[in-house]
């Protein structure tokens, strides 16, 4: 399986320069710099130990521009079985080292080549089987498994002991290895897809080259896989990826077989089985029938997945929360670092970068809603991984709804196949109540002032109606150029209901450069003070106000309510 771009983690402005020559041999990679401290970063974090273990618990390459002890130390707690973890490299501030640490199984020691190469210094490589044959054998490159760890270890112990090798089958990457071969030598280095199992003295490798093709979902259809191969006497680890008609796009049992195989879900045009995989792969041996809805074809070279067919495409629609990165979802992060499409509004579009090259982005007016949903499923229908992007939490007054409202209305089949998910953030009432307190720390409601899409008499009702319930309020979108008068209405229908002395808050690009916080009481609030990038918190009958120790309010309602 392909693994996750690397993240290049610095702690202070002297690496900047390092970590831009590293992300140049990795394009994808993000560089992630210290809050307060690193700017013009990919990313930003707040604490450095916490970061790093997220993301080696995240199963992502990490490159940690520091001494190799503070890695070691922040990553200790969560060490998992050697085999099971990402590469993790510390590398000198000024590039004059590059140390690898972990994931000698998952390319760390090429990786710190590749990099030692691009900054002209020598990798410190301690493996001893690398160090002595220039390759690691129980990590074979992409396209190829290894049938047994536990037995690779014992022959490359061999390996080093002094004993000579041969080879069987097509490795090319061996080619250059320093290899101690001999065509009497007892070990062997096996590299074919059939099934069996390894002799004495023998390192199997299997290239990733069979592709089944399935018309039909039968029940238990991993198993079905599994005992079709079997049948055929092809090793499992050689399976590449399945390969499905692309009206079965959705199926829920062909996305957990998959799962469950460990390997990659294309789809494409057929008719039948063999026929999805002559068209897919024409390269390919003569696919044969290998049981009910199954067909299987095999290369004479690995598979690369993403030459088959393609995949199934995907809309997410992410909440960015309230501005500030640190505030923004790991889920959100990582949804945007995947992405080949990005849609939105340009001013939230640009708060969600930077990007990489490869990232189209496709920023449109605010109120081009429904168009944006539209062109997000048209890209996803061709297989394409699309983010539709929102402040705040996508379903508050934002882009989640609209993409449903596009989706329901579309009678195009390929747009209900693509994958939908919403991720949330924190929503802009939310972040404006943690600032002030607890405000909204009892039955609240959230209320759009805007009547471009309600009438101006729906929002008077529920205004009036929300008062008299003493429920605390949230104001979304409170005034506007087009519409200065709203605001003063809506608050003349809230103190029909509500005491003078109410503490209303008023947030400003909260979580933003150049936010502001004030705490007013509703008998002294004007529209004046609000603009369209103003939160307005009303608090109920109970929210209650008392001093902070810097000078401001602490503003709060509280979860306990008078009995009658």
């Amino acid at each position: 399986m392909t693994r996750r771009a690397p993240a290049i983690v610095v702690l202070g402005k002297g690496s900047l320069d390092t970590a831009r020559k590293i992300q140049r041999f990795y394009p994808d990679a993000l560089i992630h710099g210290l809050a307060g401290r690193v700017e013009e970063v990919d990313r930003s974090y707040q604490e450095f130990g916490t970061t790093l273990r997220q993301l080696y618990q995240q199963d992502t390459p990490i490159i940690a521009l520091c001494a190799a002890g503070i890695v070691i130390r922040s990553l200790a707690s969560v060490l998992l079985e050697k085999g099971a973890e990402p590469p993790v490299l510390a590398v000198a501030e000024d590039g004059s080292a590059v140390v690898p640490l972990l994931g000698g199984l998952g390319g760390v020691n090429v990786m710190a080549r590749e990099i030692a190469a691009g900054l002209g210094v020598a990798a410190a490589i301690t493996t001893s089987g690398e160090l002595r044959f220039g390759t690691c054998l129980l990590n074979p490159p992409s396209g190829y498994a290894l049938a047994d760890l536990e037995l690779g270890k014992r022959f490359v112990s061999d390996l080093l002991a002094g004993e000579s090798v041969r080879i069987e089958g097509a490795a090319p990457w061996l080619d250059e290895a320093r290899l101690p071969q001999s065509d009497a030598a007892q070990l062997t280095i096996h590299v074919g897809c059939g099934e069996r199992e390894a002799a004495a003295n023998e390192l199997l490798i299997h290239p990733r080259c069979v592709l089944v093709a399935v018309s039909a979902v039968v029940p238990e259809l991993a198993a079905a896989v599994r005992a079709a191969l079997h049948q055929a006497k092809i090793a499992e680890a050689s399976l590449a990826c399945l390969l499905a008609n692309e009206e079965e796009m959705a199926d829920a049992a062909l996305h957990a077989a998959a799962a469950e195989l460990g390997v990659p879900l294309r789809f494409a045009a057929g008719a039948s089985t063999s026929d999805l995989a002559a068209r897919a792969l024409p390269q390919l041996l003569a696919p044969q029938a290998i049981g009910d809805g199954l067909a299987l074809a095999v290369a004479a070279e690995p598979i690369d997945p993403a030459s088959i067919g393609r995949a199934r495409g995907r809309v997410a629609v992410i909440g960015l929360g309230p501005g500030a990165a640190e505030l923004m979802a790991p889920a959100v992060k990582a949804e945007l670092a995947r992405a080949n499409d990005v849609l939105g509004y340009e001013t939230y579009v640009r708060m969600a970068g930077p990007f990489r090259e490869d990232q189209v982005l496709h920023c449109t007016d605010n109120r081009e809603e429904l168009l944006r949903a539209r062109h997000a499923f048209e890209l996803a229908a061709q297989g394409r991984s699309v983010i539709v992007v929102s402040s705040g939490d996508p379903g508050v007054f934002a882009m989640a709804a609209a993409v449903l409202e596009a989706l329901e209305a579309s009678d195009d089949p390929a747009w209900h196949r693509v994958e939908l998910e919403m991720l949330p953030g924190i929503s802009a009432s939310l972040a404006t109540a943690a600032q002030a307190g607890a405000p909204l720390g009892h039955d609240f409601c959230v209320i759009s002032l805007s009547d471009n899409l309600k009438p101006w008499s729906i929002i008077e009702k529920r205004l009036d109606l929300a008062a008299q319930a003493d429920l605390a309020m949230a104001f979304y979108n409170p005034i506007s150029r087009s519409r200065p008068w709203q605001l003063g209405q809506a608050l003349d229908i809230v103190r029909r209901h509500r005491d003078p002395a109410t503490p209303v808050v008023l947030g400003r690009d909260i979580a933003r450069p150049g936010q502001s916080l004030k705490v007013v009481s509703l008998g002294e609030l004007v529209p004046e003070m609000v603009d369209m990038r103003t939160m307005v918190l009303v608090g109920s009958s109970t929210t209650r106000t008392f001093a902070r120790a810097d000078g401001g309010e602490w503003v709060y309602t509280p979860r306990w309510y008078p009995q009658d």
